[in-house]
C-alpha cells in the first residue's frame, strides 16, 4: 500500500508544489511532499501558480522550495516527476528507486510543461496538465487503498 508520495519538479516553486497540494487535498490518508532537482531553496511558490492554485481552493502561500534529498527518495513509496528527464535523473542517481518513479502524466507519455518565467498561457497549460495527472493518480491511489 502507498503511504508516502514525493512529487518532484525542477525548481520546486511551480509544478510540484501544486500537484502535491492537489493530491494531498483529495487523499488525506497519504503523506505527500514535494522537492526540486535544482530547487530554488527557501523561495516561495511563484506568484502566478499561487494565484491559480487559490482559484482552485488550494493554498500554496506557505510553500518553501526544498532540494530533493536521499532521505526523501528512500522514504517515498511513490515518486511522481513532471518530466521524463527528471524521472531518469532520479533513477540514475538512486538506482534503487526504479519501479517507484513515474511521470505525473506517464500514461500518455507526456511531460508537464515548465511555466517558470513564461507567459500566463504557459502557466494555464501546466495547471491543466497537472489537473489531468492528479486526477489519474488520485484514482490509482484510491484503488490501491481498496486492495
Amino acid at each position: 500500500m502507498i503511504e508516502s508520495v514525493l512529487v518532484v519538479c525542477e525548481g520546486n516553486i511551480c509544478r510540484s508544489p501544486l500537484a502535491c497540494a492537489m493530491l494531498a487535498r483529495s487523499l488525506p490518508g497519504i503523506a505527500f511532499s514535494s522537492a526540486g532537482t535544482r530547487a530554488l531553496v527557501g523561495e516561495s511558490a511563484d506568484p502566478t501558480i499561487v494565484e491559480l492554485a487559490r482559484e482552485r481552493g488550494v493554498p500554496l502561500e506557505a510553500h518553501m522550495a526544498s532540494q530533493l534529498t536521499d532521505a526523501q527518495v528512500r522514504g517515498a513509496d511513490l515518486i511522481l516527476t513532471m518530466t521524463k528527464g527528471q524521472r531518469e535523473q532520479i533513477e540514475r542517481n538512486w538506482p534503487f528507486a526504479r519501479g517507484k518513479v513515474f511521470r505525473l502524466i506517464e500514461a500518455e507519455g507526456v511531460d508537464v510543461v515548465d511555466p517558470y518565467g513564461r507567459h500566463r498561457a504557459t502557466f494555464d497549460l501546466a495547471v491543466a496538465q497537472i489537473e489531468h495527472g492528479v486526477a489519474h493518480w488520485r484514482r490509482v491511489l484510491q484503488d490501491s487503498k481498496i486492495h
